[in-house]
């Protein structure tokens, strides 16, 4: 299921008129509708997704400019959507934050390994935060994808 904020009334913090779509796998309802709403009024399309399958699915149709991932979700967890975006070279380059309560070292090392582009821990960020990480990531990939001057 694939939700999408459709208030009209949202107004976005900066104009973009090259909307980038971010994909939120995340099945903590709280967690999803704060990201959505954050992430929308910024001017990003946003759509969420509750699972691993479901994000899979979503981005079979659709390549997200950014996926926000959980690491602990149903059907199928983080760690194997992750496996699966990078066993498939269509997908190899997408960019992937982590973002999840799960702050162990060993978890850290494993998401890392499928060259993940950040990890955050969900507890230790603010939403602010993560807006700013988002537009940073999301920033550096048009600056890298711009012509250079003649």
């Amino acid at each position: 299921m694939v939700s999408t904020l459709t208030d009209q009334s949202v107004k976005p913090a900066i104009e973009n008129t090259d909307k980038k779509l971010i994909l939120v796998a995340e099945d903590d309802i709280f967690y999803a509708k704060i990201y959505q709403s954050k992430l929308t009024a910024e001017g990003f399309d946003v759509d969420v997704v509750p699972n691993g399958d479901e994000a899979l699915k979503h981005i079979n149709e659709k390549i997200p400019d950014l996926l926000l991932l959980d690491l602990i979700m149903p059907i199928k967890d983080g760690f194997q959507v992750l496996e699966s975006l990078r066993n498939n070279d269509k997908y190899k380059d997408l960019k992937v934050i982590v973002l999840s309560n799960l702050g162990q070292e060993e978890d850290i090392k494993k998401a890392k390994t499928y060259g993940v582009t950040d990890y955050l821990v969900k507890a230790d960020i603010s939403i602010q935060d993560l807006i700013k990480k988002v537009n940073d990531i999301l920033n550096q990939q048009t600056i890298a994808t711009l012509p250079s001057a003649p």
